[in-house]
């Protein structure tokens, strides 16, 4: 019998009894939220060895042994760094020379610390955006307490000061893009009418340093029911221009160059292919099957064509990367003289580089690129040079930083990460489930090499599933530490609704086929359990945002194949997530719970309403954040206390701080990923305490 609250699939929104906590910062809401916090925190931290498990993970997000990832600026090589003495960080700056030593010599250019105990806020750094050729002066976005709503506040990097009388952007979900120095793009909340129903910008102005951002010049507009809109300033030498966007869904765009004479003028193409202009050429990156000129592309390959000649209606497209039942492109992009691809094979990375010449297009692999291991692969600045870095890893080699310039040989590594979890013994493998409708979906697992196939071992499940993410191998310390290095199993699905084979990947579990990622996700925990690995009350999951969806859904459909469940920062209100921040965005993805035909399917996959009070579910935590504005905390809270009202067996705790990401600086990350390891160690184990 489900809960009678949920029976009805038109039930108004004031007939929900937990509606109350989805008030924010509202004083019951929050007093409950203290209380569960207060409650989780004290039976997880009875779990033995909590204490040093959080401290040993606080250790390893603020090593000084981490490599410190850069951005090269004018022959500067930029970087933000947290660690015990700075928990909110340090912006700050070397040069390539000296970058390459082990001990750099870093100007800091603000410690946010500092800034923050001036200014009495709690800044979140979420980036710059500097101002070419010379980047001097920088715009840059400052977040309180974390959300995604920032403040873009106009700092010089020659005075490292904020500039007097400057540009500032408040808080608000805004962009910005420098036109020159006295004119910025700007889009943001510019009261009625300037956003989308999903809370995003939908109008771009021109405004003109020394006036009031009120008086912009609006120079481009969507419409309410767009993600967003924008414009951008192309400032590529030789080819500067200006384009403004429209982003109708997740998966659809429009693209417009922006003429001082005549306007907005259209750029023809199907809206659910992607676009970029890149100086001479324009860039094509299909979603579906595209039929052009008698030739029909697939879906996911990357074409290109003369700008100029396409803007007149007469550009011819090159083929330059189609996928196959195996490959995928992960990623592509520009060095100053050629296009790089990032191809995914079964999951699996290789890095290829394209040329243009008086033939055509040739390809190669990247010099020196290893064989094995997921690459990364960042142009040093697309304008200037052929310049790359080259980060290797894999889930059981620690990353790597290598810089190199295409065409002179392999890169030299610069940077490498230690070893921060003791790995002898383990191994990775990589294994395929059959689903329901017999796809094979592939999956890694981590664990020792001599583990014995007798149902036993802990093993945690971790997945996704959703705007064609794809789930890549990486080098996770606290994994490692915190489950793999005590004997814990651990698994990646790389299942539906993901990235990893492309857009029909992705597309396979939209909306009426949303089923199709948590049968996937099913496979893989009944193929677990077929192999002996483990069984269902040694196996856990864990996933967040989408992927705390994707664990609302195993929680009240296939609560048989678990003995513990951590859903992180989660959607589970399907009934009423599109009237939830900025959940509208989202409707390309799951449907429309307003449309009585959608929520029809809507409603088998929301786990608020699936909720049956006579099925035995396995202990539940949830974890959100008071402070994100992204996915709203209301999901995760109600979901609780509709189970905690029922008498099932549920944690729950609420970082006050932290954005969508769940924290705002080292200690609240590893706090939180202690609270879940340790949660899932005591469910999954058959052990009375937690490994040293």
């Amino acid at each position: 019998m489900l809960m009678s609250l949920f029976l009805s699939p038109a039930l108004a929104a004031d007939a929900d009894p937990f509606l109350w906590l989805e008030e924010v910062e509202g004083e019951r809401a929050l007093d409950w939220v203290r209380e569960r916090n207060e409650a989780s925190e004290a039976s997880i931290a009875e779990v033995d060895g909590f204490g040093d498990l959080r401290a040993r993970l606080k250790a390893i997000f603020d090593s000084d042994d981490r490599i410190p990832y850069v951005t090269e600026r004018a022959g500067l090589y930029y970087n933000f760094w947290k660690d015990a003495e700075h928990p909110r960080g340090l912006w700050r700056r070397t040069t390539l020379e000296s970058y390459r030593t082990d001990t750099p010599d870093w100007e800091i250019l603000l410690d946010l610390d500092a800034l923050g105990k001036k200014e009495d806020k709690n800044w979140v750094w979420h980036g710059s955006t500097c101002l070419r050729p010379d980047y001097r002066r920088c715009m840059l976005a400052l977040s309180p307490g974390g959300s995604d709503a920032d403040v873009k506040r106009e700092f010089d990097l020659e005075t490292l000061t904020f500039v007097e009388d400057g540009f500032v952007v408040p808080e608000a979900k805004s962009e910005v893009s420098w036109i020159d120095e006295d004119h910025l793009f700007v889009m943001t909340d510019m009261g009625e009418g300037s956003l989308t129903e999903s809370g995003y910008p939908r109008t771009a102005r021109r405004w003109t340093r020394g006036t009031p951002l009120e008086s912009a010049e609006l120079v481009f507009e969507g419409q309410a029911a767009d993600i967003a809109a924008g414009a951008d300033h192309d400032a590529t030498k030789g080819f500067e221009r200006d384009f403004a966007y429209r982003m109708t869904t997740f998966y659809t765009n429009e693209l417009f160059e922006l003429d001082a004479k005549k306007g907005p003028i259209h750029i023809e193409k199907p809206e659910d292919v992607r676009a970029t202009v890149h100086r001479e050429r324009i860039f094509f990156h299909p979603r579906k099957d595209w039929e052009h000129g008698g030739v029909t592309h697939k879906a996911g390959s990357l074409l290109a064509a003369d700008y100029k000649k396409w803007k007149k209606g007469k550009g011819q497209l090159e083929t330059l990367f189609v996928p196959d039942e195996h490959s995928s492109l992960e990623e592509w992009g520009f060095t100053k003289s050629h296009v790089w691809l990032n191809v995914l094979q079964d999951v699996k990375s290789r890095i290829q580089v394209l040329t243009h010449g008086k033939d055509g297009w040739t390809r190669a692999d990247l010099e020196g690129a290893p064989a094995f291991g997921n690459l990364i692969f960042q142009p040093v600045d697309p304008e200037t040079s052929d310049a790359y870095f080259l980060i290797v890893t894999d889930y059981l080699t620690p990353s790597s930083l290598a810089y190199g310039t295409i065409g002179q040989g392999a890169p030299e590594v610069l940077k490498k990460l230690p070893d921060v979890f003791e790995k002898d013994g383990l191994v990775v493998e990589q294994h395929f489930a059959t689903s329901d409708d017999g796809t094979k979906v592939p999956y890694f697992q981590i664990g020792r090499k001599d583990l014995v196939l007798d149902g036993t071992a802990p093993t945690l499940l971790y997945g996704y599933g959703g705007f064609e993410v794809s789930l890549t191998p990486g080098y996770s310390g606290h994994m490692g530490a915190g489950w793999l290095e005590d004997g814990g199993v651990y698994v990646i699905a790389n299942i539906r609704g993901g990235g990893e084979y492309g857009p029909r990947w992705h597309q396979a579990a939209l909306k009426e086929n949303r089923h199709r990622a948590y049968e996937d996700f099913a496979a893989v925990a009944r193929d677990l359990t077929a192999r002996k690995v483990t069984s269902p009350e040694h196996l856990g999951a864990m996933g967040g945002s989408n992927g705390g969806l994707l664990m609302g859904n195993m929680y009240t459909l296939y609560p048989e194949l678990f003995g513990a469940i951590v859903c992180q920062v989660p959607l589970l209100d399907m009934r009423r997530y599109t009237k939830l921040l900025a959940g509208a965005s989202w409707a390309g993805e799951y449907g429309d719970p307003d449309d009585p035909a959608q929520w029809e399917f809507i409603q088998t996959f929301s786990p608020y309403h699936n909720i049956d009070v006579d099925k035995a579910y396995p202990p539940i935590l949830f974890t959100t954040s008071t402070r994100d504005d992204r996915v709203h905390p209301g999901h995760a809270r109600k979901m609780a206390a509709a189970l905690i009202e029922s008498g099932k067996t549920v944690e729950y705790y609420e970082n006050i701080e932290g954005g969508h990401g769940g924290a705002a600086d080292n200690g609240q990350a590893a706090h939180m990923r202690a609270l879940a390891y340790a949660f899932l160690w005591r469910e999954l184990s058959g052990e009375a305490s937690e490994p040293e």
